[in-house]
């Protein structure tokens, strides 16, 4: 799928037009479901919500590859950012396979420098990556407490209140849609500079085996040679083959990066946080 840079509407009320926001560990997101249905009514230009639908599928290789949902990777991978003390002032942030983006919404939070969003559908950047940016640009929080209070989520918040001061933050953002090669490529041949990533953060990108050598090369691409890589991932993905160990035995065997896990949560299906860097790091 070919890349493409999605501007940020001048008008941000439009960006926000239908959505129902929900709340989660302080972060606003659009109510996925509100958004699915008006996709359903033909602004879904890619047809991935008809075609999910359809297939009652949440993955259809090379059509729609789950965007649309948050899933539970992600709040392990925001719960370590925060008990790490990962610190994200003045870096360069790439949330990569971002779907909700929350994670890079959590890096403009900790006052990176810029923070850019990838997707491989560019109905979720517009439909929901971008509203999740606007809206957590315009409804500043401050998080506390642990992971635990994302259990309890508040009520839905029907608009985020009038826009503040906040909104300049969205100048340090950029949003692309595509598959990873294309985006590298877009990024690296482009017009306006480019400087590599201090940090990547990416979540359930790991599911298909078939998707690791693209996702090692942009990886290598991208991350600049003192930067970090946190990626989350189930330990194993039933019916795709995938996941963290198998990934961590083909980095191994790349020998570009070392990689390490640095926590594993065993409720349930086990998930794991991987750290990794160059290997001629410091």
């Amino acid at each position: 799928k070919a890349a493409k840079e999605h501007e940020i509407p001048e008008d941000l009320s439009k960006v926000l037009e239908n959505k129902v926001m929900e709340r989660v560990s302080d972060l606003y997101y659009v109510k996925m479901s509100v958004v699915e249905m008006a996709c359903l009514d033909g602004t879904d230009e890619e047809g991935i919500v008809t075609k999910s639908v359809s297939s009652h599928s949440d993955l259809i290789p090379g059509v729609y590859e789950g965007g649309l949902k948050i899933w539970e990777c992600t709040f392990d991978l925001i719960d370590y950012l925060y008990e790490a003390e990962v610190q994200f002032a003045n870096k360069a942030v790439l949330d990569l396979g971002c779907g909700a983006g929350l994670l890079g919404i959590v890096a403009l939070r900790g006052k990176a420098e810029k923070v850019h969003f990838q997707d491989y559908n560019s109905t979720v950047i517009d439909q929901i990556t971008l509203p999740n940016a606007v809206a957590n640009c315009m409804n500043k929080g401050s998080r506390s407490g642990t992971g635990d209070d994302r259990k309890t989520r508040k009520p839905p918040v029907k608009k985020p209140k009038k826009a503040e001061c906040q909104l300049d933050v969205l100048t340090k953002c950029r949003f692309f849609s595509g598959e990873w090669s294309e985006v590298s490529q877009l990024l690296l041949s482009g017009d306006k500079p480019f400087s590599k990533y201090d940090l990547i953060v990416t979540s359930e990108t790991v599911y298909n085996p078939d998707y690791y050598s693209a996702l090692h090369d942009t990886l290598a691409q991208l991350l600049d040679k003192q930067g970090r890589v946190y990626l989350a991932s189930k330990a194993h993905y039933f019916g795709v083959g995938g996941g963290i160990y198998l990934f961590e035995q083909f980095i191994e065997e790349k020998n570009v990066f070392r990689a390490s896990i640095v926590k594993t949560i065993d409720k349930g299906l086990q998930r794991c946080i991987m750290e990794m860097a160059f290997k001629d790091s410091s």
